[in-house]
């Protein structure tokens, strides 16, 4: 027997009281030689507020699905499929199937580095209004045009000179204009 990564179906939501549950259950059954592992895949996000500010969180990668590292057997099994909140495991034909180290770093998240990649969302739009709130062109009122989150910035169209002037500015230095 190898120990390898499966994927167990849980209730949406439910994912921490299904891990936590489990590792008790693994304890009172004495489980510890054949089930090793528990991960709710996570990845931090960075969301930007109004004013730039930011607040990272983790969030789950799949809601509703856990992965448990264990040597298959009926006992280990039956122990992780009648845990409360266990709606099952994925597999084909009826039995559960093992995740490939690739299927495993994918869904981790994990680069070769081991590294988790961050996500950045942000509350703004193409076409909101934004005021420059530093640099050179503080106080200038402008539309946004065009937003890369990963790079953490936006292009705002600013009308200098009589001009529209499209300019690279970075989230903390806008605020939306209410």
């Amino acid at each position: 027997m190898s120990k390898r990564w499966y994927v167990v179906h849980t209730y949406s939501g439910y994912e921490k009281k299904v891990k936590d549950t489990l590792q008790h259950r693994i304890e009172t059954m004495g489980m510890q030689d054949r089930i090793f592992d528990i991960q709710i895949p996570m990845e931090s996000v960075t969301e930007i507020k109004e004013g730039g500010k930011r607040e990272t969180k983790d969030v789950k990668v799949f809601p509703g699905y856990v992965l448990v590292r264990m040597e298959m057997d009926d006992d280990a099994w039956t122990c992780v499929r009648n845990t409360e909140g266990v709606t099952g495991f994925l597999g084909g034909n009826g039995k559960p199937a093992p995740l490939s180290r690739d299927e495993y770093n994918k869904m981790m998240r994990k680069s070769k580095t081991g590294d988790a990649p961050k996500r950045t969302t942000v509350g703004l739009e193409v076409d909101m209004a934004v005021k420059v709130t530093s640099g050179p062109l503080a106080d200038f009122d402008g539309k946004i045009s065009e937003i890369n989150a990963e790079a953490g910035k936006v292009k705002v169209t600013l009308e200098i000179f009589g001009r529209e002037t499209p300019v690279e500015l970075g989230f903390d230095q806008i605020e939306v204009i209410s």
